[in-house]
């Protein structure tokens, strides 16, 4: 007993010391120097002086000119949080060469380390111009971002290459700008300019309006007037692309009228959609008051007769005139482009959006009523079968532009994305469905589109709602639970897909053995193959995975994207080989062998499933002219 004791002790005497309580730091605090946005007039002018001829290079050159300015304290922004992104996309990381001189003297300049967007500078006494000179180092390969430059063809965003000062709501700061282009190129925007050779001056507006504003610009260029207010201004990698029939363009003449019937009103003075067929230079949809920036692959004319392909792309970025630029969230509204977008309405600005984009396309023969049809049928299809919704609501997925900025997702099907786009155009269909059922088919959505969206023809300022307004416009056109009903649709997890809508409005959703015209076509656009509802995948043409849906049968086979199918039923791979497995397997008990290339290991994967090719399709249920039915008719 002595003994151990004793051996207690020194193993006592032996450890290691008693260590000290752990050290425990203090934040530094986080202290806003940057000026609040306010309501009042900016007491100088800012001018731009842009040199866009550097095509090769995909550089900008921006010298700009503020005056007005005092001694003093300024600090100076990049756009940050840009409309029509909902998200901080501003690039700032393409921001190069920038130097501050005040009366030929260069001024420090200190980047603020809480928002890096901000640069603070000291006004020398006596100073009241700046001279800002920096450039815009624009993607020259994909990896780098969305390519806006190429030798024929440019896109011009102004928040790009310009800084503006802080604490002043954008609408209150005047701006005049100039633009030399390469020489043979011919340049569109929605503010008016003049041209003298290859420099064009536009018209003086307020920094709002100007980044609302871009410019489209090439050297192969057609425009079209499609009414008195609105032009279709095209540009492409070559000539051939503008190669339009006039039926053609009669559709796109109808899409104009369609929405001016629509609506009652239009919110600009003049409209151009600013369109882009290229391969070579970035595609993009985003929407402003007074022009719409469309850019598609090629083939939006010469390939008209394979399928609606992009059509889509211009009904929904001109509705956006009405619904996102005009009308707006209330908490999506900024007096500038550093204070945060809050996208809780977005089901409104998006998801109405995309419900009379394709309501309008059918309307105005710019895609075939089948072809909407089938369209529609792909949306039902997907967020029908997205097990995602069993843990997050769609109105969470407005936080999608902010969480993810698009950026591609390993799991759709299990995360969601921006699910506010389709969701969001299947509860504006049992919307429109109650409307009529309640009215006894006197009324449809398109009382909510003219009462809510057709104000004061020509206005094109922001006019902002919430929910509640929302809410108060269905209940005067047809009085029904319409806060229950949407909050339920925004909150609810658990529940099917909301298709309810087109199932009251005369179709149904199905599947068959053989794929729509419009789904073929939009395999042979992205270049994949599309067997989400069979097997649950979806492969490029080399057999690389590039979709799995949760819990399908390649999902329990251990699939995943990024692998390559090497082989099926030990024949060398290919789609044809895939479907027609697909097709055997229907009738008998084996499973699919196929050989699965996952990073530098290649094994064999038995993949059970026996229910054939599966495409989705709407069926008319009923006899005769249903709610859609007549939606999709031209007014």
């Amino acid at each position: 007993m002595i003994r151990r004791v004793a051996l207690t002790a020194v193993l006592l005497s032996t450890a290691a010391p008693v260590l000290a309580e752990n050290s425990k730091p203090q934040p530094v605090p986080i202290v806003d120097t940057i000026p609040a946005a306010q309501d009042v007039p900016f007491p100088g002018t800012m001018t731009l002086d842009i040199d866009a001829t550097d095509t090769t290079r995909g550089i900008f050159t921006t010298r700009e000119t503020l005056t007005g300015v005092q001694a003093g304290a300024m600090t100076l922004l990049f756009p940050k949080w840009l409309p029509g992104n909902h998200s901080p996309t501003g690039q700032l990381d393409k921001l190069a060469a920038l130097h501050i001189r005040a009366g030929g003297k260069e001024l420090a300049w200190t980047r603020d380390p809480v928002d890096v967007y901000a640069y603070h500078i000291d006004v020398p006494a006596g100073v009241s111009k700046l001279d800002i000179d920096l450039q815009f180092l624009s993607a020259t390969k994909e990896d780098q971002g969305s390519i806006v430059m190429t030798p024929n063809m440019l896109r011009l965003q102004w928040n790009s290459m310009s800084l503006y000062p802080a604490g002043y709501f954008t609408r209150q700061i005047p701006v005049k700008a100039t633009v030399k282009y390469p020489a043979g190129f011919t340049a569109s925007s929605g503010l008016p300019s003049k041209a003298s050779g290859a420099t064009y001056s536009y018209e003086k507006t307020n920094y709002e309006v100007l980044v609302d504003s871009p410019v489209l610009a090439g050297r192969y260029y057609k425009q079209w007037a499609l009414s008195p207010r609105v032009n279709l201004d095209v540009y492409a990698d070559t000539a051939a692309e503008l190669a339009a029939t006039p039926e053609q363009i009669a559709a796109h003449k109808r899409l104009v009228d369609q929405a001016v019937k629509l609506y009652g009103s239009q919110h600009y003075d003049t409209y151009e959609f600013l369109l882009s067929i290229s391969d070579l230079m970035g595609g993009i949809g985003l929407e402003h008051h007074r022009s719409s920036e469309d850019g598609v692959k090629l083939g939006y004319f010469t390939k008209w007769n394979d399928g609606p392909g992009p059509r889509n792309l211009l009904p929904h970025e001109y509705n956006h005139s009405w619904d996102g630029k005009f009308r707006r969230g209330a908490d999506l509204w900024t007096p500038d482009f550093r204070m945060p977008m809050r996208g809780s309405l977005l089901w409104v600005y998006e998801g109405q959006t995309q419900f009379w984009g394709y309501v309008l396309q059918a309307r105005s023969g710019i895609v075939s009523k089948q072809d909407t049809l089938d369209g529609y049928a792909m949306i039902l299809a997907s967020l029908d079968n997205r097990p995602a919704r069993n843990w997050r609501d769609m109105v969470d997925t407005t936080n999608d532009p902010v969480i993810s900025q698009r950026r591609p997702k390993g799991w759709t099907s299990y995360q969601r994305s921006e699910d506010y786009y389709n969701e969001g155009l299947l509860v504006w269909m049992e919307v429109d469905s109650i409307l009529r059922r309640q009215s006894g088919g006197k009324k449809s959505i398109d009382d909510f589109g003219r009462a809510f969206f057709g104000l004061t023809d020509g206005d094109y300022g922001e006019v902002t709602y919430t929910f509640d307004d929302v809410v108060k416009t269905l209940q005067a056109i047809q009085p029904y639970d319409w806060a229950g009903l949407l909050t339920k649709r925004l909150t609810e997890t658990g529940a099917r897909a909301p298709i309810t809508g087109f199932e009251n409005n005369g179709y149904k959703l199905v599947y068959s053995e053989e794929p729509t015209l419009t789904f073929k076509n939009a395999e042979s656009t992205r270049k994949t193959t599309d067997l989400t509802y069979s097997i649950g995948v979806s492969l490029n043409k080399e057999g690389g995975v590039t979709g799995v849906g949760w819990d399908s049968a390649a999902f329990k086979a251990g699939i995943t994207v990024g692998d390559s199918i090497v082989a099926v039923n030990g024949t060398s791979y290919s789609d044809t080989a895939l479907k027609a497995a697909i097709t055997a397997a229907k009738t008998g008990k084996a499973p699919i062998t196929l050989l699965i290339k996952a990073n530098d290991t290649i094994a064999p994967v038995a993949l059970e499933y026996h229910g054939g090719l599966r495409y989705p399709r709407l069926e008319k249920s009923g006899t005769g002219e249903g709610g859609l039915d007549r939606l999709l008719m031209p007014r």
